[in-house]
C-alpha cells in the first residue's frame, strides 16, 4: 500500500522532505559513531540524512522501496542508492550506524519484531541505531499509506525481544514541518 503511494508521489515527497533540518536529531546518533563509521540509512526516502552523513565523512549505505524515490535519493546524494526493502537486509554485524528516519513506521506491527531483527543481526557490537515512529499505539492508513504508530512501552516490547539490543535515549519531538502538527517518538538504541 505505502510502496504504490511513493510511486505516484515520489517527487512530491522529495520536496516536501529533502530541505528539513535534522540536524537535531543527527546529534545523538553521531555523537556514538567514531569519525569514518560505515552507516546504513534504512529506508532513506529523498536522501537527505545520507548526503549529510556522507558530508560529515561516514561511509553510507541507503536502500530504498521504491524505485522512483531511489532514483531521486541517488541523484540527490551522489552514492548508489539500492532498490530493496527491510526484509532484503541480510548482512551480519556490518554497520556501526543504522538509521530508520520515519521508515519503519510502514511496516505493519506483525512484521516489525522479524524487521527489527534483521536489523539488529547487521549491527555491529557496540553500534548504534536511530528510529522514529509517528506518537501513538494503533496501526492505521492514511492517504494510501500504512503506518504503525508506537508510544514507549511499543517500542520498549520491541526492543526487549531483541538479544543485546537497549535503550540509550528515548524522546518525542513536534514535526518540524511547517504544515505538520505531529508528534514522534525517536529512541537512540545501542547493541552491547
Amino acid at each position: 500500500m505505502s510502496l504504490n503511494y511513493y510511486r505516484q508521489h515520489a517527487q512530491a515527497f522529495f520536496d516536501g522532505t529533502v530541505g528539513v533540518d535534522m540536524a537535531a536529531l543527527y546529534a545523538p546518533f553521531t555523537a556514538r559513531l567514531k569519525p569514518g563509521a560505515r552507516v546504513l540509512d534504512a529506508g532513506c526516502g529523498s536522501g537527505r540524512d545520507s548526503k549529510a552523513f556522507v558530508a560529515m565523512g561516514y561511509q553510507v549505505e541507503a536502500f530504498d522501496a521504491s524505485a522512483e524515490l531511489v532514483k531521486l535519493a541517488s541523484s540527490h546524494t551522489g552514492i548508489d542508492v539500492q532498490q530493496m526493502t527491510f526484509n532484503d537486509v541480510n548482512a551480519v554485524q556490518v554497520y556501526d550506524g543504522i538509521w530508520c528516519c520515519a521508515s519503519l513506521l510502514h511496516v505493519t506491527l506483525g512484521e516489525l519484531p522479524g524487521v527489527m531483527q534483521r536489523l539488529a543481526v547487521a549491527l555491529k557490537p557496540g553500534g548504534v541505531w536511530y528510529v522514529s515512529f509517528k506518537y501513538g499505539d494503533s496501526e492505521r492508513e492514511k492517504d494510501g499509506r500504512q503506518f504503525t504508530d508506537m508510544n514507549e512501552a511499543g517500542l520498549q516490547t520491541l526492543i526487549a525481544a531483541l538479544p543485546g539490543i537497549s535503550v540509550a535515549s528515548l524522546w518525542t519531538t513536534q514535526d518540524v514541518r511547517p504544515e505538520r502538527d505531529e508528534r514522534w517518538l525517536n529512541a537512540v538504541l545501542l547493541n552491547m
